[in-house]
């Protein structure tokens, strides 16, 4: 007996590959790298000492990130800018797909994760 593939099911199979494939690169075949852009884009106002507090991905557990980037990152970087002499907004600057790898490397390196990670 052969077995075949639904269309629903071929549909969610590229579905899920074409989003993985999106999550994971820039555009030109170059994975973002997570960690990178956490100390380009993040550390510069929340490293250490810093008045918008100091946060490495091991401040929080793995839900309290989750929760971050679905619910509140949005709106406590609203209006923000990249820094005094850059006045490009900070949700202008990240893209979706830095924001995901951004994301997945906090979530990774979270408190309650495998390999907590500071990003030091």
């Amino acid at each position: 007996m052969r077995k075949t593939l639904s269309v629903p099911g071929l549909l969610s199979l590229a579905l899920l590959l074409a989003a993985t494939a999106v999550a994971g690169d820039e555009g030109d075949g170059k994975k973002l790298d997570g960690k990178k852009l956490f100390k380009e884009r993040c550390k510069t106002c929340h490293g250490a000492d810093a008045p918008a507090g100091e946060y490495t991905p091991m401040f929080l557990i793995q839900e309290q990130w989750t929760k971050f980037f679905a619910e509140d990152y949005a709106t406590t970087h609203k209006g923000l800018t990249v820094s005094a002499t850059d006045t490009t907004r900070v949700l202008d600057a990240i893209t979706p797909e830095m924001l995901e790898a951004i994301r997945a490397f906090c979530h990774e390196g979270a408190a309650d994760s495998e390999h907590p990670m500071t990003c030091g």
